[in-house]
């Protein structure tokens, strides 16, 4: 059984195996960083894609590809962003997911995401 009772900052739950405090105020200011940094990190990569499409209009009205290739592109681009908003989410505990994540990648070494490959259509086989 687990009784809850406010503390000053924050909840204090007893249960038969023991007393343990979650500081509710620590978890909002991790949420509220990890929000501000995914969204800040969301918006550089959002920029990114939205050149490739900028770009694929500039290739359009220069005669490089036809309409076809570029409604392709735009595509593309919908499905590259889609992939790059479900990797951000959309609440704080996904923000603080995402932000994790990135942390781990970077001190891993690793590559981090290219989200217009993330985009790129799925051949039938």
């Amino acid at each position: 059984m687990v009784i809850r009772r406010r503390v000053r900052l924050g909840f204090r739950l007893v249960s038969e195996h023991g007393d343990h405090t979650l500081n509710r105020s620590g978890e909002r200011a991790e949420r509220r960083a990890a929000r501000q940094t995914i969204g800040a990190y969301h918006e550089a990569e959002l920029r990114l894609l939205l050149d490739r499409v900028r770009a694929g209009f500039g290739r359009l009205d220069a005669g490089e590809i036809d309409a076809f290739e570029l409604d392709e592109l735009i595509h593309r681009y919908q499905r590259s962003a889609r992939e790059l908003w479900k990797f951000c989410g959309q609440t704080g505990s996904d923000c603080v997911r995402a932000m994790r994540m990135l942390e781990f990648w970077r001190e891993q070494g690793e590559e981090l995401p290219d989200w217009w490959d993330a985009g790129e259509p799925r051949r039938r086989r």
